[in-house]
């Protein structure tokens, strides 16, 4: 068996696919088996694969759009590793990533239950590393995560496979964030390490799962109500937490609803400006909050240019 199941998923993103393979076939590390969920594309997916001669290659298909959380629970039916990664299809990895977060898991105690690598984002029309981000919490972080998620990308984390034994599959209700979750669902029982060195590239681009409005406050819904006693146990994480799912239903053009979750993150946490202040955006109507937020973000973005 191998020792590393790579669990690539993929929807209609033929193109990005044939670099992820790539990357992955790039390791230094090799002991690996990969298997590609295609979660009912409609594009040339199956060609694409059909035209690889990889042998360590598995392809599953669905005959219908399930989701990420489904795509990757297939991929984790059907791992034989002793440890689990990830890769999503617009994702690609540098040579020595599994080779260093699998020396990395071997050294450590079976407390660890996986290891989360740095990366960088990466402007996916141009090639250009807009950001390095470090990886910095490890040890025992659940407590950390209800900040935010710090692990990150399914991309950048390799896991025991015994985690998934312990903890159950992904959630297939949570339409987004579902990586979060889980994460929240290993900590508890598991410690984290860390690899500093960006390994990955994270692809930022205008089709990703993250500029899906409608989809994130769908996630973010079900996650509050997954998770209100946890997020409740650190008042500024829960507020900061309401925040952005104020924010979100504002974005959405539910302004009643967004209100009151930005009035529910100034009760909770009162020392936070910036729910006043969207709130007070807010008042001006969807149209206008959009604007206020896109002028906002446009002029701090200019002031980090020139600093």
């Amino acid at each position: 068996m191998p020792r590393v199941s790579v669990i690539i998923t993929t929807h209609n993103r033929a193109g990005l696919l044939r670099n992820a393979v790539a990357s992955v076939l790039a390791q230094s590390f090799q002991d690996f088996e990969i298997i590609i969920v295609d979660d009912a594309s409609s594009d040339a997916t199956q060609a694409v694969i059909a035209n690889c001669s990889e042998a360590r290659i598995r392809y599953l298909r669905h005959a219908k759009n399930r989701g990420e959380a489904a795509c990757r629970n297939t991929g984790v039916d059907h791992a034989t590793g002793d440890y689990i990664a990830f890769l999503d299809d617009d994702d690609t990895w540098l040579p020595e990533k599994l080779a260093m977060q699998v020396e990395a898991l071997d050294r450590c105690r079976p407390r660890v239950g996986g290891i989360y690598t740095g990366y960088h984002r990466v402007d996916i029309e141009t090639g250009q590393i807009m950001a390095t981000i470090a990886a910095e919490k490890r040890g025992n972080i659940y407590g950390d995560l209800r900040a935010q998620n710090w692990v990150g990308s399914p991309s950048a984390v390799l896991l025991r496979r015994e985690c998934f034994n312990k903890v159950g599959r992904f959630d297939e209700k949570i339409k987004f964030g579902v990586d979060y979750d889980m994460w929240i669902r290993i900590s508890r029982l598991y410690d984290f390490e860390i690899i500093n060195e960006p390994l990955l590239r994270y692809a930022v681009h205008p089709h990703r799962l993250s500029t899906d409005t409608p989809t994130m406050l769908d996630g973010k819904v079900a996650q509050l109500a997954k998770y209100a006693d946890y997020f409740a146990g650190d008042r500024r994480a829960y507020g900061r937490y309401l925040l952005s799912l104020g924010v979100l239903y504002c974005y959405n053009r539910k302004l009643a609803e967004g209100r009151a979750a930005l009035r529910r993150s100034i009760r909770i946490y009162p020392f936070e400006i910036r729910p006043y202040i969207n709130l007070f955006f807010s008042l001006w109507g969807s149209e206008n909050f959009m604007r206020m937020k896109s002028l906002k973000d446009r002029m701090q973005r200019s002031l980090a240019a020139h600093r």
